[in-house]
C-alpha cells in the first residue's frame, strides 16, 4: 500500500530552462542507470522474500519508495526546463552549425517532447527508447540482489556526477547534490546489508560446494594461447574472500574433448550434399 502526499521529497527549481539538459535528465529516469529501474528492483526483490527476512524487506521496500520520490522530482526538473524554454530551440554554436548531425544527436531536444507529451517528462531514456523492465534484477537471492543494488546505484551515482557537470543551472545542480548523496547511502546500505548475511558468497551459498569441481572452484585460468606464469597477483594465490578456499592458478584451460554435431534431421534440410539438394 502507497500513499502520496502533495510535496516533493527535495525542493527543485530551475532558474535557466533547458531543453537539451531536459533530454540528458531522461537517462536519469528511464535509462539503464535510471531511478525507474532501482524503484522497481528494490520493489521486486522485497516481495520475493519471505516472512523471516522482513527486516531487509523493510529496508528494500523504503529505498524503492523513495526512490519513487527521486522519480516525481526528475519528471519535475524535465517538465520545468521544457515548458520553461522559448519556442525555438537554443542559437547553435559555430561548431554545432559545422556539425549539424553530431548536434543533433547529442544535445537536440527530444522530438516525442512536443509531439507525444506536451512538453514533459517521460519513461523513456535520453535517446527516447522506452524503459525496459529487462534492467530489471531480481533473483529471489538477497545476496546476489544486494550486490547487484550496489552496482545500480554505483552506476547511478556515477550518472548523477555527469550530470552535474554538465549544467550550470543551480537549481539543478543543488537537485543533483541531492541525489549524488543519496546514491552514497544506498551504496553503504546495500554493503551493510550484505555484511549482515551470514556466509553471503559464493552465491547461492546453500548449494553444497562438495558438489563443484574442487580442481577448479578456486582457480584463476589463463585462457592465453601459450602458457603463461602465474602472475603473482591477488587473484591467484592466498585465501579467497569467502574464506573457504585458496585461490591458485591454471597456465591453460582442460581442453577436452571436440564438437561434433549429432546427424540433422532431414526433414530440416540442413545437409548441403548434392543427393539432398
Amino acid at each position: 500500500m502507497f500513499f502520496h502526499e502533495p510535496e516533493l521529497q527535495y525542493d527543485v527549481t530551475v532558474e535557466e530552462p533547458d531543453p537539451h539538459f531536459a533530454k540528458l535528465l531522461q537517462q536519469a529516469i528511464g535509462g539503464a542507470e535510471g531511478e525507474i529501474r532501482v524503484a522497481m528492483q528494490y520493489m521486486f526483490q522485497a516481495w520475493a522474500l519471505p516472512p523471516e527476512y522482513g527486516e531487509f524487506r523493510n529496508l528494500l521496500l523504503e529505498t524503492a519508495t523513495e526512490e519513487l520520490g527521486h522519480i516525481e522530482m526528475l519528471a519535475t526538473a524535465v517538465t520545468e526546463n521544457l515548458r520553461g524554454a522559448p519556442d525555438e530551440l537554443q542559437e547553435e554554436t559555430e561548431q554545432a552549425r559545422e556539425h549539424a548531425a553530431m548536434a543533433a544527436s547529442m544535445t537536440g531536444q527530444t522530438p516525442r517532447h512536443l509531439l507525444s507529451s506536451g512538453q514533459s517528462a517521460m519513461p523513456i531514456d535520453s535517446n527516447g527508447v522506452p524503459f525496459d523492465a529487462g534492467q530489471i534484477v531480481a533473483s529471489g537471492n538477497l545476496a546476489a540482489d544486494l550486490y547487484a543494488n550496489v552496482m545500480a546505484e554505483s552506476t547511478g551515482r556515477l550518472l548523477a556526477t555527469r550530470l552535474y557537470e554538465l549544467t550550470d543551472d543551480p537549481g539543478m545542480r543543488e537537485m543533483l547534490s541531492y541525489l549524488i548523496a543519496r546514491d552514497t547511502m544506498h551504496q553503504n546500505q546495500w554493503l551493510e546489508a550484505l555484511e549482515a548475511l551470514d556466509d553471503p558468497v559464493p552465491i547461492p551459498s546453500s548449494f553444497p560446494q562438495e558438489e563443484e569441481n574442487q580442481e577448479f572452484n578456486y582457480a584463476f585460468m589463463s585462457t592465453r594461447r601459450e602458457p603463461q606464469p602465474d602472475p603473482d597477483a591477488p587473484w591467484t594465490q592466498g585465501d579467497t574472500p569467502d574464506s573457504r578456499g585458496e585461490f591458485s592458478y591454471v597456465p591453460e584451460q582442460p581442453g577436452d574433448g571436440e564438437v561434433v554435431a549429432p546427424e540433422p534431421d532431414p526433414k530440416t534440410y540442413n545437409d548441403p550434399t548434392d543427393d539432398q539438394r
